[in-house]
């Protein structure tokens, strides 16, 4: 058994547009196979992801007091994501800026957990402009996803993005940096460790490099079926600069009653080869309203039966607690 090497496909958002049904088998395979897409057609600007890119690069370079003002979780050693799988693995060697949505519900303690305030750095207010931009354009592609998925599944355009009326999401941006500056990975120590994301769809623009991303891909298995719980090898994520790299993350693969899986993958320790390597992520992690309720959806478009629903927040919460350190 072996994976096909186009278990990851390039969908294209205006051809789904056109023709809602034309790529909706495609969808479908992909996400039971490894949970990720490399999208095309999404309409965000070239210009806009580079910017955001060189106004972070300017704010990853101020000293490190100054950049401890504006983030919880601005410095390597604080998130571990290969604990969510239960290993126990180094702090992952990377840092992030990290906001969310500036959409209040006006409940002192569901904003001080989901939607606190941003801040932002004095020293590079270009970051905030083109940040804001940026999400924005995130938040529109997400819904888009999300009406994708649902027709891959044969489902109304609006089953998903119904409870996604105030979501929460977030917006980071990771700094790989490079090995000259982290010296030698500790054994199983990744720029970020083998996991899976915890919302609905994970929107990536992405740098490809030697110490980059690899996704789980699993086996077809002899029937020609694809088998989600199958075997599988790590394989190096398809790039292409005018596409965005898309994933499921462990909320939507419960929704689908797991006949999805939610993309695994991991992104590697910088390598000896390239000792100045430094790559640079836009990750807009998007989930659903704090208090939706997800229902799996039962056979035969579910895989299992017997799931029980789950409410967006402390699904989400249970597993951000698990990769913190310290």
């Amino acid at each position: 058994m072996r994976p096909s090497t186009n278990a990851i496909p390039t969908v294209d958002l205006d051809v789904w547009r056109a023709d809602p049904k034309a790529v909706a088998a495609q969808v479908d395979t992909a996400l039971q196979r490894a949970g990720f897409l490399l999208v095309t057609g999404h309409g965000v600007d070239a210009a806009l992801r580079a910017g955001v890119r060189a106004a972070a690069r300017r704010f990853f370079a101020l000293p490190d007091e100054a950049k401890q003002r504006y983030a919880v979780r601005i410095a390597p050693g604080v998130e571990a994501n290969g604990l969510v799988e239960g290993t126990e693995t180094p702090p992952d060697l990377k840092e992030s800026f990290a906001v969310g949505p500036d959409t209040p519900t006006g409940d002192a303690a569901v904003d001080a957990a989901w939607f606190p305030p941003n801040v932002w750095p004095a020293e590079v207010p270009e970051l905030r402009t083109v940040a804001t931009r940026y999400t924005s354009a995130m938040r529109s592609v997400a819904d888009d996803l999300l009406e994708l998925c649902a027709t891959a599944l044969g489902l109304p355009v609006a089953t998903l993005t119904s409870l996604a009326t105030n979501p929460t999401w977030t917006f980071n941006i990771n700094r790989y940096p490079p090995l000259t500056e982290v010296g030698q990975p500790a054994d199983g120590q990744y720029r970020i460790g083998p996991h899976t994301d915890f919302g609905t769809v994970t929107v990536l623009d992405r740098e490809p490099g030697a110490g980059g991303l690899q996704v789980f891909v699993t086996a077809l298995q002899d029937s020609g079926q694809d088998h989600p719980d199958g075997p599988g090898v790590w394989q190096d994520a398809p790039y292409d600069p005018d596409a965005l790299t898309v994933n499921i993350g462990d909320l939507l693969a419960h929704w689908t009653g797991l006949r999805w899986s939610s993309g695994r993958h991991r992104v590697l320790p910088p390598q000896a080869a390239h000792p100045d390597e430094e790559l640079m992520s836009l990750v807009f992690f998007y989930e659903l309203d704090h208090d939706a309720v997800v229902t799996p959806l039962a056979p035969p478009v579910g895989r299992r039966s017997g799931l029980d629903p789950v409410v967006t927040a402390p699904f989400i919460r249970e597993r951000l607690d698990a990769i913190s350190v310290g």
